[in-house]
């Protein structure tokens, strides 16, 4: 007779890694809701999360973008591409150059200042060369449809009437373009730092590829992909069978690859032409209850991909991503955040509808995220730049923390602040009477 053993409970990291999935996806549905009145942003829990899992657990694979850059890489960029669809369906307002009148100004005025001043820092303050001063701006230059929820339209509306506030319409459709203006001056940096700062290496053809080529094909395709895909769900053929009804969020995730896929095949931003389809699919049946049906999807796996750059950037910080950090870093921080974007941001919008503010909210919210990293982790491996990877990658991850936590602490106060100043205005007998302090809320 074999003799009685007890039995052994041995921990198994496969069981571990599906239970701690299964934990972050359950908080990944709760703590949005849960933390809407607090002024707590759920991206700071899963940050410090995955900080504390990372230092506590020595076991855990070291989360380096340096030494993992291809994940690095491809992990923010479909959780970009991902958000981008969801900024776009989101939008209620239709496209027109005078209604988008304040994106325009972000984009033409809030976004070079930005850059400028980035790279001057860089070059001046912190002693960086050429191309990394040029990667650093154009990092640093596009503001985050991911991270920045809190402050931007939340989701598709069906009622004919209604129509997106000034400050989260400008805050989301700011951040659904930028992020594909950012991509020709990264590409002017990687070229600076294998051609040299000489114009004549690398100018003519930055400004006819990556410049008029690229942007052109993103715009291209994006509306392409956008009117077929239009066409295609909300067309009377679809409403005679019924294929609107029948049709999942799943949809939506064609959309994106769709566009972005084609896109890229011709050499375009996919990031442009995945916001210009859905801006574009939105368009063409602006009121259809779908629209909210194919968000709420996009935004539950946007939701979950966050959570696992938030998880594995807070456990590089855990394993020392911001070990080359010093004062000057931590000066240009914040410097960044609390000088140069609400500076270049009032100026942009000097002159606009937006009140005061309005203005001061949208100036402020630059939010800084995933595709900043993007960025950093696709420059970095195709570049050859003069400092090393491991100092870049600390100062943008330090302006990313820095900026998840300073305006995820101050987006529920600021966003109430807001909407108070707005339902005293819509309170007011003289419907036609504008409050100085909040002019342009109605626009």
């Amino acid at each position: 007779m074999r003799p009685y053993r007890e039995p052994v409970i041995e921990f198994e990291s496969a069981g571990g890694v599906y239970a701690a999935a299964g934990l972050a996806t359950l908080a990944a549905a709760l703590l949005p809701w849960a933390l809407r009145r607090a002024p707590v942003s759920w991206p700071i829990v899963f940050l410090a999360g995955g900080a504390t899992a990372f230092a506590l657990l020595p076991q855990l694979p070291d989360p380096d973008p340096i030494e993992h850059g291809s994940v690095a890489v491809g992990l923010t960029e479909v959780c970009v591409i991902v958000s981008l669809m969801g900024a776009g369906l989101a939008l209620n307002r239709p496209f027109s150059f005078r209604t988008w009148g304040t994106t325009w100004r972000l984009l033409a005025l809030t976004m070079p200042l930005t850059m400028l001043a980035a790279g001057v820092l860089g070059w001046w303050f912190l002693g960086f060369g050429a191309a990394a001063a040029v990667l650093l701006a154009a990092v640093l230059a596009p503001t985050d449809p991911v991270l920045a929820t809190d402050v931007q339209v939340n989701r598709p509306l069906a009622d004919p009437g209604a129509e997106d506030d000034e400050a989260r319409f400008a805050l989301t459709s700011e951040a659904g373009l930028n992020d594909g203006l950012a991509f020709p001056f990264t590409y002017a940096a990687v070229a600076i730092s294998l051609a040299g700062v000489a114009p004549g290496g690398w100018l003519a053809q930055w400004v006819a590829v990556d410049v008029l080529w690229r942007l052109g094909i993103g715009t291209i395709g994006g509306l392409a992909v956008g009117w077929l895909l239009g066409r295609l769900f909300f067309s009377s053929v679809a409403a005679e069978h019924r294929m609107t009804e029948n049709l999942q969020g799943f949809v939506a995730l064609a959309a994106v690859f769709l566009a972005y896929g084609v896109t890229e095949l011709a050499e375009g931003y996919g990031f442009v032409a995945v916001f210009v389809a859905a801006t574009t699919i939105r368009s063409t049946e602006r009121h259809h209850e779908h629209h909210e049906v194919m968000h709420s999807f996009v935004e539950q796996v946007e939701r979950l991909i966050t959570v696992a750059v938030l998880v594995l950037l807070g456990g590089a910080v855990a394993r020392g991503l911001l070990e080359p950090i010093g004062w000057p870093e931590v000066a240009f921080t914040v410097a960044f955040l609390l000088l140069v974007r609400p500076l270049a941001g009032w100026i942009g919008l000097t002159g606009s509808r937006t009140g005061p503010r309005e203005r001061a909210v949208i100036s402020f919210f630059g939010v800084r995220g995933v595709g900043s990293l993007y960025y950093a982790a696709y420059a970095l491996q195709q570049g050859d730049f003069d400092i090393e990877d491991e100092r870049l990658w600390a100062l943008i991850g330090l302006v990313v923390i820095s900026s998840v936590v300073l305006h995820g602490i101050t987006a529920t106060p600021a966003m109430a602040w807001l909407d108070n100043a707005r339902r005293r205005l819509a309170d007011k007998p003289d419907a036609d009477s504008e409050d100085p302090e909040v002019a342009g809320t109605r626009a």
